[in-house]
Order: structure tokens, then C-alpha cells, then sequence
């Protein structure tokens, strides 16, 4: 089994010591790491190394021939290749998710922005569109400093499984972790809540 743990909290780069959705995505996957030992682990770090966000240069370095890329282009292009032959080489990926601002944060953006790529992850049919980063599954861990579950304030869930769903992964489980700005026993009552979740994946995980 291939992990694929990407960070998108801000504090991320400090080993996620101050970074719940990182801790809480540290947890998930050494739970996942127990339970197959032989399992490899890639780490993208997104704020240690913040990925360029998708601009009118980068656009004009994709829809140009690789064999036409100036070394500009072709560097650029190949920071994106890299992303995308990480999540095509995974077999399951957790995704450090907080809540900034009612979205996701911009490096968690700017990374779905380089994995998406038309006759590569996804492709147009006559039928429509089809994902092709299929057979996979992902646990995103969302972290909030309100509560937004099931509430129209939660636009996080709709669009992550709405933009992985139409690049194939459709195997999505999602960790809460909410009410974390609300005070010191919300904090408290909110991380066990969240453990005893991911130890409910695990578990089902294990008996599948």
C-alpha cells in the first residue's frame, strides 16, 4: 500500500505541532502504518513547500507542445508532473484539511489545480467526463474552529467531493474535528471526538 499524506494547514511546516488537521492526519496515517507495516509513505507538505498557483504562464506552459516549452515552461510544468505522478502512484491519500475562511486553503487549491489535468487525471467523453485516478481512497480530516457539519456555512465537503469525485476518487471519508476556537473543553471534547472517529475508519478498515 502506497499513502499519500498531504498537509495544507498553514502551520504544517513546524512538524504539526500546532497544526490540528496535521496532527490529527499524522495519527490517521501511522493508524493506517500499524495496520500494514509494509505500507510507503510520501509526505507533501504544502506550506514547507507551497506549490505556484495556476497563472496565465503556467497555462501557457501546458498548452504548449513539450518539445516547444522554453526551460521555463518545461520547469514549471514538471513541478505539476510531480504532484500528479505522486497521486497516481497512491493507493490511499489523507488530506489535512482546515477551514479558512468558509473554503479550503490556497495551497490546497493550488494543489487540486495541479493534479487536474485534462487527458491525464481526467478526460472528456462522449458520455461526459471521466476520473482517472480511480481505485483509491482518501480520508480528508477537517478541522474547524466553529461547527459547520451539515450546515449551508460547510462549502469544504461539497467541493472536495464534487473535484474528486470527477477525477475518480470517489471513496472519500471524511474525520470532523469542529468547535476548535470555542474554548478549552470544546478543544478537548472535539480531538477525542475526532480520534474516536479515525479509529472507527481504521477499524472498518481492518475488517473490510
Amino acid at each position: 500500500m502506497n499513502i499519500l499524506q498531504v498537509n495544507s494547514s498553514a502551520r504544517a511546516f513546524a512538524n504539526g505541532t500546532g497544526s490540528f488537521s496535521t496532527r490529527l492526519a499524522n495519527d490517521l496515517v501511522q493508524g493506517l502504518r500499524d495496520a500494514e507495516p509494509a505500507a510507503t509513505l510520501t509526505v507533501r507538505d504544502l506550506t514547507g513547500t507551497p506549490h505556484p498557483a495556476l497563472d496565465e504562464a503556467t497555462l501557457q506552459a501546458l498548452f504548449t507542445p513539450a518539445e516547444q516549452r522554453t526551460p521555463e515552461q518545461a520547469a514549471r510544468v514538471a513541478l505539476d508532473d510531480a504532484l500528479i505522478a505522486e497521486i497516481q502512484a497512491a493507493d490511499v491519500i489523507v488530506l489535512g484539511v482546515p477551514m479558512y475562511n468558509f473554503g479550503v486553503p490556497s495551497q490546497l487549491k493550488n494543489w487540486i489545480d495541479a493534479i487536474a489535468r485534462a487527458r491525464v487525471t481526467f478526460r472528456y467523453t462522449e458520455k461526459g467526463p471521466e476520473g482517472l485516478l480511480t481505485g483509491k481512497t482518501v480520508y480528508a480530516v477537517l478541522t474547524r474552529g466553529g461547527v459547520h457539519r451539515g450546515q449551508p456555512s460547510d462549502t469544504v465537503v461539497p467541493y472536495l467531493q464534487t473535484t474528486l469525485g470527477f477525477l475518480g476518487m470517489t471513496d472519500v471519508h471524511f474525520v470532523y474535528a469542529e468547535g476548535l476556537a470555542m474554548g478549552p473543553e470544546a478543544e478537548a471534547r472535539a480531538l477525542a471526538d475526532a480520534q474516536a472517529q479515525i479509529d472507527q475508519l481504521l477499524h472498518s478498515t481492518e475488517t473490510v
